[in-house]
């Protein structure tokens, strides 16, 4: 398992998103040599973990839960072959690029090193937006990309440092309680009938997550 890439945004003005300046960073591009990365601080406020990557749109993306985003080339490849076109990493606004890891088996909570200094932990699976679909110019893609459901894996910062492309990844520790990226992606999007299940992750879910299935249970019992 390692790092094949690591992709920076950088401010641009485009014609699809919502954000009140009409910029985006989803464009990222592989960088060479070393990228500084530490929690970024709450969402609305922190933006990227990653030194010199923009995050425009504070409102949805950003913040401690979603400091980085990691997208595996396998999927990217399953892609490819779907779409007929070439996809380069980064295009998905992915700040790792990863091989050998099932990222939507990914546990909430699994922690992951990267390199010899950076630790991550998986927080939730990566909802498609309006920002997503133009910029990648398919029509449907946020219905598309949900119902595939190969969602990639926002991560916290456990230990910052630095990393850089070929570093090895390491799962250094894997929950037992089996909810996974996809899952927690199903619950919160297509299947909300599932989010009690996502309860036994407890505080390793994305907060808004947890926050959502507390949310359903109470009402339930209601």
């Amino acid at each position: 398992m390692k790092l094949l890439s690591v992709n920076l945004g950088r401010p641009r003005a485009v014609p699809y998103t919502d954000q009140s300046q009409g910029v985006t960073g989803i464009d990222k591009k592989p960088v060479d040599g070393p990228v500084r990365v530490t929690a970024p601080g709450p969402k609305g406020v922190g933006a990227s973990g990653l030194a010199g990557d923009a995050v425009c749109e504070l409102r949805h993306h950003g913040g401690n839960d979603q400091a980085v985003y990691a997208y595996a080339r396998e999927d990217l490849d399953d892609w490819e072959r779907e779409l007929g076109r070439s996809l380069a990493n980064g295009c998905f606004g992915e700040n790792l690029t990863t091989d050998g890891l099932d990222l939507s088996g990914a546990l909430i909570g699994e922690r992951w090193r990267i390199g010899a200094e950076v630790v991550l932990e998986v927080t939730s699976g990566r909802i498609p937006c309006r920002t997503f679909q133009g910029h990648l110019g398919e029509r449907g893609w946020v219905k598309r990309f949900t119902q595939k459901g190969a969602t990639g894996a926002y991560l916290r910062v456990i230990e910052p440092g630095q990393v850089r492309a070929g570093d090895p990844i390491e799962i250094v520790h894997r929950p037992d309680h089996g909810v996974t990226a996809a899952l927690q992606f199903r619950a919160v999007t297509t299947e909300r009938e599932l989010l009690p299940r996502l309860l036994v992750a407890g505080e390793a879910l994305h907060a808004e997550t947890l926050a959502a299935a507390r949310k359903y249970v109470a009402q339930q019992e209601s």
